[in-house]
């Protein structure tokens, strides 16, 4: 490693464990409370709702969406798009609003537009719903399941587990503070971020674990130059993913993967490594208490 890198990584390496472990614990529990009192919005796809889409329009959001629920009555969210060749918007609207309604409305603006509409019912919504929170349990099983037949250890595997669901939960938390919704796309970044964790924790523990340097110091500066060139690798192609896209839903995974990449250069280079500095210290594992 070379000594800029090394110099810039190394309080890392020498910060003692308790704190190592301690300030990612209190994120944690801050995430849960924030996850609790401000759970990000549900999509249309998980709630039902109406969507009216509108090719050919060039208009602000915002202002659209408060023109559309003073005259509709009801609350309605806008968001633009452009495509390949055409510029529009979306309308998101409640269960139970008449998408002729809105269009109506808006023929009285854009009335050269080119109108589609589609609606989820509730039922759907829960069954989406159900079968979301069904996969991301399925998968936090087979990756623990993964982690303990490979380590068979248990502190460090429940390290890794803890540490993605850490990243879930800031990740979700983040969605609720800047309003991104839950939705079955989101839902999917969610689970992406399953695999991202484990293989930065994996690299870690297992550089720890079965290392060759001398001290555990000197493997964890090793691990973390891999592992900070992967991650940051990763992120900046999510931030040109963010900047560049054109697509709300694109634009929401990129986010949602960046807030928990983000949540996992934490749980990963400072957790977990508090946690493997405090389990290969201790006397029963040959170093000093």
């Amino acid at each position: 490693m070379g000594s800029r890198k090394r110099k810039l990584l190394g309080f890392l390496a020498e910060m003692d464990y308790r704190k190592m472990i301690t300030y990612p614990l209190a994120v944690f529990i801050l995430a849960l409370i924030l996850v609790a009192v401000n759970f990000p919005p549900l999509g249309i796809d998980l709630r039902g709702g109406v969507v009216v889409t509108a090719y050919g329009v060039d208009a602000n959001p915002d202002q659209l969406a408060r023109e559309l629920s003073q005259r509709l009555g009801v609350e309605v969210r806008v968001e633009s798009f452009t495509g390949v060749d055409t510029r529009g918007v979306r309308v998101y609207a409640p269960v139970g609003t008449d998408p002729t309604d809105i269009i109506k409305v808006m023929k009285e603006k854009y009335p050269n537009a080119q109108y589609t509409h589609s609606e989820v019912q509730p039922t759907f919504g829960e069954m989406a719903q159900r079968q979301g929170i069904k996969a991301i349990v399925l998968a936090f099983i087979a990756m623990a399941v993964v982690v303990f037949l490979f380590f068979r250890d248990p502190v460090p595997s429940m390290t890794i587990i803890f540490s993605a669901l850490s990243d879930m939960t800031i990740a979700i938390a983040l969605m609720g503070i800047f309003g991104i919704e839950l939705t079955t796309a989101t839902i999917a970044a969610l689970l992406m971020l399953i695999g991202y964790t484990v293989d930065s924790n994996i690299l870690l523990t297992t550089k720890l674990l079965r290392r060759k340097e001398d001290t555990i110091e000197e493997a964890y500066l090793s691990a973390v130059s891999t592992g900070f060139t992967m991650s940051t690798t990763t992120l900046g192609a999510l931030l040109v993913l963010w900047l560049i896209s054109t697509s709300q839903t694109i634009d929401n995974i990129a986010i949602v993967l960046i807030f928990g990449l983000l949540a996992d250069f934490m749980n990963t280079w400072i957790l977990n490594a508090g946690v493997l500095k405090w389990y290969l210290s201790r006397p029963s594992r040959g170093g000093s208490s």
